[in-house]
């Protein structure tokens, strides 16, 4: 059975997210800000969800249409087999957004898709009322410049919380954001990965996922399979080749490192849920005076405090000039720093070899990428 998937993302990783689709073997279809359409069958369903470290939902599409009235959103969506999905006593609520379209108001919109639903679904089982006691069935459109596009979420709670981390500190950044930043880094088995600044040691973990090849759904479940159209076998084959590929002996290092002692505790507690402690070495340091380990090479990603929730901004500036000097003396490792700061190459005393433009929530930030050898400060 083909299908066409969407996995949505932050903005600014449709580019990792498509190839991570490419190397599940996967056909794109098309690529927009914030979401990826591709092909595939009910066991890529399990498999996406499993195996994606960037993507925050995948769905399934049942149709597109123009729709610049409320009259042409009820046709549209009447127009669709949810009976292919949604039994005559499943739950199904609806959600979306509406962006550059005639159609603006979410309230109305929502409440229009509903009631095509419900006429459908009505006119195939013969009944007018539907108690929605069963499978919850998450509709979710999206309209575009005055295109419906109509999706059921296989994933349920978003797909950045693997599980392994309950709690998180006073500035979390997202599991899916902290993967793609590791992505970027290229992390490598003989190269030590460092985050210097852990926090609760999401990038660091995330990091330790990927050179273990571990899955970042395993540890987890979803909303589809509750579905009784994706049969459970399904989704245990995928996660037996998730746990099959996991590369189990593998000598790679990485380090976590935090100014605050106090919330090492909880970065082990972390890594230990998501499998990879045994490979990680989590110690207090100060991002300030860090020593480079004598003959390794290495990478640092970080993501420093933005002068916003943690830190004034004058005290985030401080902390980047001290780090510009604290990371001359690790030259030639290649850097990568993510921050929302406006000034931040000027206060670190280097311009970017190259910056990307990503997402921190809400927050647009910049990845700044030095690889190029410097001089001490």
């Amino acid at each position: 059975m083909k299908l066409q998937l969407v996995a949505t993302c932050l903005f600014g990783l449709e580019k990792l997210l498509g190839e991570e689709i490419d190397a599940l073997g996967l056909v794109r279809l098309d690529t927009m800000d914030g979401r990826v359409t591709f092909e595939g069958t009910l066991a890529d369903v399990a498999r996406a969800n499993i195996g994606l470290r960037c993507a925050e939902h995948v769905f399934i599409k049942l149709g597109s249409f123009p729709a610049t009235s409320f009259t042409e959103l009820f046709d549209g969506v009447k127009s669709l087999p949810w009976e292919e999905w949604v039994g005559k006593n499943d739950a199904f609520p609806v959600k979306g957004h509406a962006i550059k379209s005639k159609l603006y108001s979410v309230p109305d919109c929502q409440s229009i898709v509903k009631k095509a639903v419900v006429q459908r679904l009505s006119e195939h089982y013969g009944i007018k009322w539907f108690a929605e006691s069963g499978v919850k069935y998450q509709i979710e459109f999206f309209i575009f410049k005055d295109v419906a596009t109509l999706m059921i979420d296989t994933s349920g709670i978003p797909l950045h919380k693997r599980g392994y981390r309950p709690a998180a500190g006073p500035a979390p950044l997202r599991e899916t954001l902290a993967a793609a930043l590791a992505l970027t880094a290229r992390p490598r088995e003989d190269v030590l990965f460092w985050d210097p600044m852990c926090g609760s040691g999401t990038i660091a973990i995330e990091a330790a996922l990927i050179l273990a090849n571990r899955a970042p759904g395993l540890g987890r479940s979803f909303a589809a399979e509750a579905f009784p159209q994706i049969p459970a076998p399904l989704w245990q084959d995928a996660r037996d080749a998730a746990e099959a590929a996991i590369r189990r002996d593998s000598q790679y290092e990485v380090y976590a490192s935090d100014i605050d002692e106090d919330i090492l505790d909880v970065v082990y507690e972390n890594a230990l849920r998501a499998g990879v402690e045994e490979h990680m070495s989590i110690f207090q340091a100060d991002v300030r005076k860090l020593e480079k380990p004598e003959g390794r090479r290495g990478t640092i990603v970080c993501n420093p405090p933005y002068g916003e929730r943690l830190m004034t901004p004058a005290e985030a500036e401080s902390l980047y000039r001290d780090m510009g000097r604290a990371f001359a003396n690790l030259s030639p490792w290649q850097i990568y720093i993510i921050t929302s700061h406006p000034q931040f190459e000027r206060c670190y005393g280097q311009r970017a070899d190259k910056i990307r433009k990503l997402y921190n929530g809400l927050i647009p930030c910049n990845l700044y990428q030095y690889f190029k050898p410097r001089d001490k400060k």
